[in-house]
Order: structure tokens, then C-alpha cells, then sequence
């Protein structure tokens, strides 16, 4: 079958599942050079085994210097230049680095973090439904994981603000959404100074923070993480943990808004929560896409592949794939989720996976208890502004309404 054209890139960002669909139907691999000159592979099963396989399948076109775009300036991007970095590395370095990190980012760290996460969500509900409209991104989705990620990191009140804007710069590099490269660059430069000032703070005196036990946990391996990698990793950790929770409660309460019988099967029994979580992460996931190079000549599904080539995994469309989930296209909070592959496989699964799920659960828990009904503002119901990358997904706006019980 004669793989699709690619439509025109508004609408691809509209909605990218037709697409992803003709693709994954009419071939395995297809390379597109619209998607960096990349192979573009979209099955599940061949997704799933790339990225079980670092040996021939690398990771190393996934570090920050290489998705930061060059208008940065070398200035900004020499800050993106670090030996050691938890997602473009493979393993047995990869191996060492999460050993590391994992002690810092323990369960019981993230677990203990519900009872203060609970508290911050009900203030900015409380702000948030107060008015008649609201937007569910600025007011909710968006504030919630930098909150907690700069709680966890140790981030002083006084510079919480300026924490937001240097987390949103980091977002918008990666992203590929520079509006102000000027500023942007500013707040990279702040950023830098401030997080190699806190580390070198917990170097002399240990603080029960993440940054500390980052320090500690360096430490104890005889110094393995230089101040630019341990950087590294919190600039890492800004990135995905709030990209990924931030999309994944737009991405939920859209898919929720049109499909309000799943709304109200929530309402009826909130306990069904936790599942539905994993169903939103699968209907439609905050990660769009993951890069691989190959390390050698190779074929995935019978097409051959040179060695060098950038490999683009769709995991949106792997979790559509009928193959793997029968009637993909359909919205079900009861379906049974397990196996998608929106928080990855393999070695590079999401660190920052329960963080995630954790906060997303208390977010729609507490809307749940305050909320009868949510709907669109006049206006939003179309069209939604998407996230202009393919490398994450989300609604950049949402103006709602609530009914309030």
C-alpha cells in the first residue's frame, strides 16, 4: 500500500491521528523528511522492541544539545553540553546514572509528596472556580507540577516566580516554541547561575531537598556528577515532569469534554480514576515521539535501515494501534490500558512516571469533588490550539466552564 501524503501541518497538528493511521496501515517504516529526514516507525510491537534494543537503537540523539535549536546562540546552547545525561546515554552508562538519580527520586519521596500536592491543588481550584469561566491550563494544569517541582527541589518562596519563568523558558527551548530569543536566553543564563549556586550551597550545608540528595547521592559515588550534570538532570526533570503532567490533565479533560459519558461514569464512581488515567495516557499521551539513532545496518519489519539514521518512534500511534488495542480510536475509561507506551519501554521508561500519575489522580479527584458537570466556554469548543511540536502533545488553552455541586 502507497504510504499517505503528509497533510498540511496545521491540520496535522489539529489532529496527527488520521495521519498516524493511513501511515501505520499502509507501511511499518516510512521515512519522512517533513519528521527530520527521520524513519518513522508506528506499530506498536516494533515501537516496543526499538526501545527494549539500545544495542542497535541509541539514544544519544535525545540529549538537550541536540534539541535545542541553534538560535539560542552558542552562548545559551554551551550550557547544554554535559558528559553525562540520563536520556541520550545508553546503557552501561545509562544504567549507572539511573541507579544514581533513583536514589534521589525515590517512590517513597514521590509518595510522601501527596498529602502537600493535595493541599496545592485545592487553592488553585479555589482561585479557579471562583469565576464562571476559567482556563484550565493557566490555572491548574499548568501551575501544579512546577509548583510541586519546586517544592521537591527546594526551591525558595522568594524565587518561585522566577523559578516558573526559568522552567517555562526550558519548556519553550526544547519545545521548539521560541517566541523572544533574547529573553529566552536571559532566563537559561538565570537559571544556570541559580541551580549551580543551590548546589554548591548543598555541598556545604545538606538540605532534605532533591537537590541535597542529588549532591548526596553524587557524592557517595565518589563525585560521578559534575555541577553541569546534576544540572543536567534537573533541567531534565523540568522538562518532563511538567510537560508530561501538564498535558496529560489538558489532554484528559479534552477527551473527558467529548466524551461526557465518560465524564459521567467518573462522577458515578470516582474509584475508576487510576484507570482512566492510564486510558488518557493512551487515547491521546503528553509524548508524541522519541528519536533512536542506529548504531549499525539493520532492518525493522523487513525495510532496511543504514547505520546513522535517525529512527522517529510515534508513540501516539503505537497506542492507536488496532493490533495491540482493539477499537483504538474509541475513549473508554474502563478499557484495559496496560501496555501503552506513553511513558516509553525499556531502559528509558519515565523516571518521573509515578510523579505524574500521582499528580494527575489528586488533580481530577479534587475536580470530581467540587465539579457536577464541566463544559466549554462559548468559543472553545473548536478549534483547540495544539502544542506546535510533534515531540510533545497538548492543548494550549482551555476555557471552561463548571457546574458546581
Amino acid at each position: 500500500m502507497q504510504a499517505p501524503s503528509l497533510p498540511p501541518m496545521a491540520e496535522l497538528l489539529s489532529n496527527p491521528h488520521p495521519f498516524f493511521a493511513a501511515l501505520r496501515e499502509a507501511t511499518p517504516v516510512q521515512k519522512v523528511e517533513a519528521f527530520m529526514g527521520a524513519y518513522v516507525v508506528t506499530r506498536h510491537a516494533h515501537i516496543g522492541a526499538i526501545l527494549k534494543n539500545t544495542t542497535v537503537f541509541s539514544s544519544r540523539v535525545m540529549g538537550f544539545e541536540q534539541v535545542m535549536p541553534p538560535e539560542l546562540g552558542e552562548e545559551v546552547l554551551r550550557y547544554f553540553r554535559v558528559e553525562h545525561n540520563l536520556i541520550s546515554s545508553d546503557p552501561p552508562e545509562h544504567t549507572r546514572l539511573r541507579t544514581l538519580v533513583s536514589r534521589a527520586f525515590t517512590p517513597r519521596r514521590v509518595a510522601g509528596l501527596e498529602p502537600h500536592l493535595r493541599e496545592i491543588t485545592r487553592g488553585l481550584l479555589d482561585a479557579m472556580l471562583a469565576r464562571e469561566e476559567f482556563e484550565l491550563m493557566a490555572d491548574l494544569a499548568a501551575p501544579l507540577p512546577v509548583t510541586v517541582i519546586a517544592e521537591l527541589l527546594g526551591i525558595e518562596p522568594e524565587h518561585r516566580q522566577d523559578f516558573k519563568r526559568w522552567s517555562d523558558a526550558i519548556i519553550q527551548a526544547a519545545s521548539f516554541t521560541i517566541r523572544d530569543k533574547s529573553q529566552l536566553g536571559h532566563s537559561i543564563r538565570e537559571l544556570q547561575a541559580y541551580l549551580e549556586a543551590a548546589i554548591e550551597r548543598r555541598r556545604r550545608e545538606p538540605r532534605d531537598d532533591l537537590i541535597g540528595a542529588l549532591v548526596e547521592a553524587s557524592e557517595a559515588e565518589g563525585g560521578f556528577l559534575s555541577t553541569l550534570e546534576l544540572i543536567d538532570f534537573v533541567r531534565l526533570l523540568l522538562i518532563a515532569g511538567n510537560e508530561t503532567t501538564t498535558n496529560l490533565i489538558g489532554n484528559g479533560m479534552v477527551a473527558l469534554l467529548q466524551h461526557p459519558s465518560e465524564w459521567e461514569r467518573l462522577v458515578a464512581d470516582p474509584s475508576l480514576l487510576p484507570n482512566a488515567i492510564e486510558e488518557m495516557l493512551r487515547y491521546e499521551g503528553p509524548a508524541q515521539s522519541v528519536l533512536r539513532v542506529t548504531t549499525q545496518d539493520t532492518e525493522v519489519a523487513g525495510h532496511p535501515i543504514p547505520k546513522g539514521s535517525r529512527i522517529m518512534l510515534l508513540l501516539s500511534a503505537a497506542n492507536r494501534d488496532p493490533r495491540r488495542f482493539p477499537e483504538p480510536d474509541r475513549f473508554d475509561i474502563t478499557r484495559d490500558a496496560h501496555g501503552h507506551l506513553a511513558f516509553g519501554h525499556g531502559v528509558h521508561f519515565c523516571l518521573g512516571a509515578p510523579l505524574a500519575r500521582l499528580e494527575a489522580k489528586v488533580a481530577f479527584e479534587e475536580l470530581l469533588r467540587r465539579v457536577r458537570r464541566v463544559s466549554f466556554a462559548p468559543g472553545q469548543e473548536d478549534p483547540i490550539a495544539w502544542s506546535e511540536t510533534f515531540i510533545v502533545r497538548g492543548p494550549l488553552s482551555l476555557r471552561l466552564r463548571a457546574e458546581r455541586r
